[in-house]
């Protein structure tokens, strides 16, 4: 397996970015964007990293962030 070597700045800076990119966003959207990032790690961790159990993941968490972010 081949390791990848990541610097604080880069991933400093890929954060920045992150949270610019949701300055525009309602409420709603930023929930279902969380939920979906989450999901999408949960279900990677749980499937050992296969493909489809990481969108899997991504679909449903993307749908339960929506739908408690619908209240909010």
């Amino acid at each position: 397996m081949k390791q990848v070597k990541i610097s604080l700045g880069t991933i400093a800076a890929v954060a920045l970015l992150g949270t610019a990119g949701c300055s525009g966003m309602s409420t709603q959207d930023k929930y279902t964007a969380g939920g979906a990032a989450a999901g999408g790690v949960a279900g990677a961790v749980l499937t050992g990293g296969s493909t489809i159990g990481t969108v899997g993941g991504a679909a449903v968490g993307g749908l339960i962030g929506n739908q408690v972010g619908r209240n909010k």
